[in-house]
């Protein structure tokens, strides 16, 4: 390999970079700043708002992914510079996060631990006090009723929101600032790296923890998403039996759990990438990656429409195509059995106590950020 070959391609990182910060940028402005593409420059209100709300969140993911960086380098493993992904509009916060490729042999769970553990500790260093500024200035709107889009609560946010939040008069809710709005998406895609499944931040503190005994586990909770998204649909029906609405809004109720049947097949789908080239791994024959993708985008579709229509119908499609999509997963997939989710091995020796410490910190940081329902509108 030649010298500028090992260089890194710093030229993509810069790019993909810039990319991420207008794509965040007008997401804000549209979304939070509440301005229009018409007439950006006459509105500057907007124009802030949308700069904080970027500034904020790329704070975040910046720490979050210079932690990985720099705790790679210390143990001498082979990194990329952080790859972001922009996606303007589509996302709620105009992008993906980013990506690191680790392109060596992580050798022993000690440097396994450092290198999974730093991007989410780091990132919470900037996203928690951010959060608790934001929200304490943060205004107290009147609550409308249909449409509204509601943003989930985790036990940390009700602990924040207990000590520095206004009393919250009857009718009225607290509309999250650009800087809150910011720290709510970081501490959301903090969650989601922390599921302990397969090779997210999660599954790397796990299985410095824990050893191989955490492929059963990363099954086990890769499961559980698809068990929480029936729990969250039949939980909201059930109350709205009992109150006499019957199944009206079921198609409601299914759009809102979605988050967690898309995360189910997206897991399933990067075990499935991670997995190629691994000696000895187990290769589903009855579903594809293709499969999986055009399936989701498919359900989502079905979602969205069955929640803005009453329709029975819908919500019947909606689970002919679900369980379609489940059978091929127990005839082949991911509910068969696999290997998709195991995590690469690395050194036997098990973690010191002062990492063993930060690993459980680690992953109870999980647990104080997990959401119910991220998202839900009414």
């Amino acid at each position: 390999m030649t010298e500028a070959a090992a260089k890194p391609a710093w030229r993509t990182n810069l790019f993909l970079f810039l990319a991420t910060i207008a794509s965040v940028f007008v997401t804000g402005f549209l979304t939070i700043g509440g301005g229009a593409l018409e007439a950006p420059l006459s509105n500057r209100a907007a124009l802030v708002r949308g700069a904080q709300f970027t500034a904020t969140l790329l704070s975040i993911l910046v720490a979050h992914e210079s932690g990985h960086y720099i705790a790679a380098r210390i143990h001498k493993v082979e990194a990329s510079l952080p790859y972001f992904i922009p996606l303007p509009l589509l996302s709620p916060f105009g992008t993906m996060g980013a990506v690191i490729r680790m392109r060596g042999h992580i050798p022993t769970r000690r440097a396994l631990l450092d290198i999974g553990a730093s991007g989410p500790l780091a990132g919470l260093v900037f996203a928690i006090p951010l959060y608790v500024w934001g929200v304490a200035h943060s205004p107290l709107v009147t609550v409308s009723g249909e449409g509204t889009v509601w943003f989930g609560d985790s036990l940390l946010l009700k602990l924040i929101h207990h000590f520095v939040a206004p009393p919250i008069p009857e009718g009225m809710d607290i509309e999250l600032s650009p800087i809150a709005m910011g720290a709510w998406g970081g501490l959301f895609v903090t969650m989601i790296n922390l599921l302990p499944v397969g090779q997210l931040d999660g599954g790397h503190v796990a299985y410095a923890l824990f050893g191989p005994k955490q492929d059963r586990y990363a099954t086990i909770v890769h499961r559980s998403l698809l068990a929480f998204f029936f729990v969250i649909v039949f939980g909201h029906v059930a109350r709205d039996v009992k109150a006499g609405l019957g199944l009206y809004y079921m198609g409601r109720h299914v759009a809102n759990a979605m988050f967690w049947l898309v995360w189910f097949v997206v897991l399933a789908i990067l075990g499935e990438l991670a997995s190629r080239g691994r000696p000895g791994a187990t290769k589903p024959q009855a579903i594809t990656i293709r499969t999986r993708a055009l399936s989701v985008v498919g359900l989502l579709a079905v979602s969205v429409v069955a929640r803005d229509h009453h329709s029975p119908l819908y919500v019947l499609a909606f689970f002919a195509g679900l369980g379609l999509l489940l059978t091929m997963e127990a005839k082949g997939g991911v509910l068969a059995k696999h290997d998709l989710l195991d995590h690469p091995s690395t050194g036997s020796a098990p973690l010191d106590k002062p990492r063993m410490l930060v690993a459980i910190v680690t992953l109870l940081f999980f647990v104080l950020l997990f959401m119910p329902e991220p998202f839900s509108i009414t």
